[in-house]
């Protein structure tokens, strides 16, 4: 991806969090970006280009500072994380309180509410959220590795949904940040018992 697409990228991520999906204007997008509006439709095509493109940068965005915090693994006096540290670490990324996991966070929001009254961004949304589940589901198939695959995605699919409506309750400031971090937890170790996983192991 060129410099200037992805400035444009990161300005329409910052626009969409602070404006929502129906306050992005292109020439409001070109300012936060510092280019042209003629630029931005070279790049995007129009309005339409640009919400496809802004939700495939923040999925991408997402997955780097997941990767990032993943890769730098525990200490080398401990023992690598288990299947339960993996889990939680996986989930609870979502809720750090850094300038852009909050912005990222946001505009996601606002694209997926934007999605109800608009069908345009809703098959990708719906990939990104397959995506999500099965990464989160691979997890509890190793923390629950007897338990049937149909109930593992399902409790990957409660799993993050119950995240996305508590990022939402934090972001808003109706949730304290490491109140929603404990109800993770909590959900964590629910679902992992009705799979049968001995937490004590893991």
């Amino acid at each position: 991806m060129t410099d200037r697409r992805t400035e444009i990228l990161t300005g329409a991520a910052r626009v969409i969090a602070r404006q929502g999906v129906r306050g992005l204007r292109v020439a409001d997008l070109a300012a936060e970006a510092g280019v042209s509006t003629a630029l931005v439709y070279y790049h995007f095509k129009d309005r339409a280009g640009i919400l496809r493109h802004a939700l495939a940068f923040i999925g991408d965005r997402a997955d780097r500072y997941t990767a990032a915090e993943t890769e730098q693994g525990p200490d080398a006096s401990t023992r690598p994380p288990g299947p339960r540290q993996l889990l939680e670490r996986t989930l609870l990324l979502e809720f750090q309180d850094l300038p852009e996991v909050r912005e990222n966070s946001t505009a996601w929001g606002e694209l997926r509410a934007h999605s109800v009254f608009d069908p345009e961004l809703r098959e990708e949304l719906a990939a990104a959220g397959t995506a999500w589940a099965a990464e989160v589901a691979g997890h509890l198939a190793e923390l629950c590795p007897a338990a049937p695959p149909g109930a593992v995605r399902a409790a990957a699919e409660r799993l993050t949904a119950l995240l996305e409506g508590l990022s939402v309750r934090w972001l808003s400031g109706l949730l304290p940040l490491a109140h929603a971090r404990n109800l993770v937890r909590e959900a964590i170790g629910v679902e992992a018992g009705r799979l049968g996983s001995d937490l004590d192991a893991n």
